[in-house]
């Protein structure tokens, strides 16, 4: 199966503005699970040894799996309903699914299983793509089969992929109106009802959402607040209809893409409608959580699930920036999202560039040339600058990966390091690993931070850093024109990686 990505985002190139600013340390997700998605590779038999592989290498612990309706169905192309009992799993041909599920499982890889489109002909108006008023009490059969498949193992799902999206979920508007929010209603509610009855529901949880960043009237695509108000029988000032209860949602799922620039501005870009929610503007989103929770249309605190994101690079002629932005910018995502108290996950959309859709987010090109990206993802990075200071913040994620029974950031040491950094002199760098007042011992393994002057030709040590349990680590020093940094870690085993070359960034967006 291939993903079938997706949105452009041309139509909001013309509004752009910038904005960065990371909330206090004391707030960040610090548990937050980071998943990734290679669905060609870890759907193909062939492939899929050789892609765990390297997500091992890299980290990965948890996964986004997209499982289409059609794929499994018994006669998709028929316009008859099969006379079978369609909640019983036998009656559909869960292929590769069914093996990679068993070795997640295997793995102990946490699984988010989004259950989607297209649908089949029998469960449809069998029009555009089968994904044309799918039948929601067919759809929660389908669901009550996958609990009873699946249900033993995974316990984190989430209803449709994208439904804001006319690619696949229509119709989307009827009459002016937003017709996609009551068809995703009826979904998911029957998708839920239909988990329950699985016999497998204890301790899972189910999303809603999934909503793609920005809306467009041009493209009839409703922005993901006025797509979720709708959904919730909110009114334009939240406030709730009577005839629809509260949805029992364990999270909301958003897909913050942003507009590609190098011109200083990608993921700190902020969509000018009040209802798109980018990175930069979850902010947004938590809002409108809290409002909803306030009139009862879905429990209070509800947390949000970053269940999609990637920045694209070029090739990519429209949508792409340079590799080695693209790995800046993804690590800034990453850190936004992680300083984020509301935000719960995070998700690297691809291991490879999927050319046959124009969707070039992956760690490494489609002849499986790695980006820079590739170690950067392992070893995410940040350098914002404040005035003549950086602050750093970083990841080594083997190191939170092979992490054993702990399960907070327990403080560790700080450094106090002091080093020479060439031009601008000494830095007085100071570090911290972990978040503070959390208990749990500290890694044994260590981050190098490292500058360079020249543009990467020769590095130098700025400090090295103790990690704490789950790898995440800070640390200050003196800005210096001109430089560029990197991470470096060491695994148990010798293996030495290092980090994607990093720039400084301010409020403005990336510092020459």
């Amino acid at each position: 199966m291939l993903p079938r990505k997706r949105t452009a985002l041309a139509c909001c190139l013309g509004a752009i503005s910038a904005s960065f600013a990371f909330a206090p340390a004391a707030l960040a997700s610090y548990n937050e699970t980071v998943f990734f998605e290679a669905p060609t590779q870890l759907l193909s038999a062939a492939q899929r040894p050789g892609a765990i592989s390297q997500m091992q290498s890299l980290g990965v612990h948890a996964v986004r799996i997209l499982l289409d309706w059609n794929d499994v169905a018994p006669d998709p192309n028929s316009h008859h309903k099969p006379k079978l009992n369609l909640t019983n799993p036998a009656s559909y041909n869960w292929g590769q699914y069914a093996v990679l599920m068993s070795e997640m499982q295997a793995l102990h890889w946490q699984v988010l299983l989004t259950v989607t489109g297209p649908v089949p002909c029998w469960a449809s108006a069998c029009a555009k793509k089968r994904i044309t008023d799918p039948n929601e009490a067919d759809y929660g059969q389908f669901m009550q089969a996958v609990g009873r498949e699946f249900g033993n193992y995974v316990k984190l799902y989430s209803v449709w992929n994208e439904p804001n999206q006319p690619q696949f979920l229509l119709p989307q508007y009827s009459k002016g109106k937003i017709a996609s929010a009551a068809i995703y209603r009826k979904l998911f509610l029957d998708g839920y009802a239909g988990l329950k009855a699985s016999g497998n529901f204890n301790g899972a949880k189910v999303l809603m959402g999934e909503t793609s960043p920005v809306g467009s009237s041009v493209e009839g695509i409703p922005a993901p607040l006025a797509f979720m108000r709708a959904v919730l029988c909110l009114n334009s000032h939240y406030v709730k209809a009577k005839s629809c209860g509260k949805l029992p949602a364990a999270g909301y799922a958003q897909h913050p893409y942003t507009v590609p620039t190098d011109k200083a501005v990608g993921v700190f870009w902020k969509p000018p409608s009040a209802d798109d929610v980018t990175i930069s503007t979850l902010g947004r989103l938590s809002t409108a959580l809290n409002r909803a929770a306030a009139a009862g249309a879905i429990p209070a605190n509800t947390p949000i699930y970053v269940t999609e994101f990637g920045v694209q690079s070029k090739p990519n002629p429209l949508l792409g920036v340079s590799v080695t932005l693209q790995a800046e910018y993804d690590a800034i995502a990453e850190h936004l999202a992680w300083e984020n108290p509301r935000v719960v996950s995070f998700d690297q959309y691809l291991l490879v560039d999927d050319s046959a859709y124009g969707f070039q987010s992956g760690l490494e090109y489609k002849n499986k040339t790695k980006k820079p990206e590739f170690n950067g993802w392992r070893l995410p990075l940040t350098v914002t600058r404040y005035g003549a200071k950086v602050a750093f913040w970083g990841l080594a994620r083997p190191a939170a990966d092979s992490s054993t029974t702990a399960t907070t950031t327990g403080a560790t040491t700080t450094t106090g390091a002091t080093t020479t950094t060439g031009t601008s002199g000494t830095s007085g760098s100071s570090a911290t690993t972990g978040n503070t007042g959390a208990t749990a011992a500290a890694s044994s393994s260590s981050v190098v931070l490292e500058y360079s002057a020249n543009g990467g030709r020769k590095w130098k040590t700025l400090l090295t850093i103790k990690l704490g349990s789950r790898g995440y680590w800070s640390a200050t020093g003196n800005y210096a024109a001109g430089r560029v940094w990197r991470a470096q870690w060491a695994s148990p085993a010798g293996t030495v990686y290092d980090g994607a070359t990093i720039s400084a960034f301010s409020a403005s967006g990336r510092l020459q």
